[in-house]
């Protein structure tokens, strides 16, 4: 069961709003937002405070910082949301696969 987090009222931030926010980022060089290309490793949500983990699709990617930074900033623009963490992370390593099929389509790995 997802962990809710109370916000004005009775609502409240849930993982699956921070993925929606963070379908909207997208990869400056290919495109496809960082959840499509299976970017995305973890969000936890306690009280006000979001932290995610994700990754890159190559550890000398030049776009590091600018990309957590863009996931950042979305994630700060939810309603209620007064911390956002976005940690870069290596493990597992990024693979093709991870990809959503939205993704290959887009970039052409699939018909």
């Amino acid at each position: 069961m997802e962990k809710r987090t109370k916000r004005k009222g009775n609502e409240v931030i849930t993982k699956d709003e921070v993925l929606k926010a963070l379908s909207e980022v997208m990869d400056p060089e290919l495109g496809v937002s960082l959840v499509d290309l299976g970017l995305i490793y973890d969000v936890t949500v306690e009280d006000d405070k979001v932290d995610v983990k994700m990754t890159l699709t190559a550890p000398g990617c030049p776009l590091h910082s600018v990309m957590r930074e863009n996931a950042q900033n979305r994630i700060s623009q939810i309603d209620g949301v007064k911390e956002a963490n976005v940690q870069v992370v290596w493990d597992p390593p990024w693979k093709p696969e991870m990809m959503s099929e939205a993704a290959k389509k887009h970039l052409g790995l699939v018909k």
